[in-house]
């Protein structure tokens, strides 16, 4: 199974009025930077099977625009499980049965930097899990054993192809 991580671009700093935090949208500038981010990775994230998003709405528009730079047409799913604060075990669960599949998972921090470590079997990520960072991660279809990072994408910073390293 190759899974991808996908943290949402940049959100408006400000909530609407009468609504909470799960209004707030990209900013105009993650809106237009997002796009040129996301296309150089179309290649090595490929065909997904599924795109799971949460329902939040930046992470709504985070998926529609990567969606739009793979010319991915298939499904977008939004699931809780995907908020913010979603346990890594219900995330192990929305990737039960997609054994063998290419699934994007769009969502937020800490959740995304968490289960990148859980994959990896790691502590902790290593690195920064910026606003619209994207990792890719190739798993054992037993779920037994650690995955491998396949890339490590932020933007503005070359693509991370190598070991991860834990710090301590």
């Amino acid at each position: 199974m190759r899974v991808f991580l996908v943290r949402h671009g940049d959100a408006d700093a400000d909530i609407p009025e009468g609504l909470e935090d799960e209004a707030r949208a990209l900013t105009s500038r993650a809106r237009l930077a997002l796009p040129a981010h996301f296309a150089p990775l179309a290649a090595r994230i490929g065909a997904p099977t599924l795109l799971f998003m949460s329902p939040l709405v930046r992470a709504v528009q985070t998926a529609t625009l990567l969606a739009q730079a793979l010319q991915y047409e298939g499904p977008m799913r939004a699931n809780r499980t995907l908020f913010p604060d979603g346990p890594v075990g219900a995330i192990e669960g929305l990737l039960a049965d997609r054994l063998g599949e290419t699934i994007v998972l769009v969502g937020h921090q800490p959740s995304m930097g968490s289960t990148a470590a859980h994959f990896l079997g790691l502590g902790a990520f290593p690195k920064p899990v910026q606003p619209g960072t994207v990792i890719g991660i190739e798993r054992p279809d037993d779920n037994l054993a650690a995955g491998k990072l396949i890339f490590y994408a932020a933007p503005g910073q070359p693509i991370f192809e190598g070991p991860l390293v834990e710090t301590p």
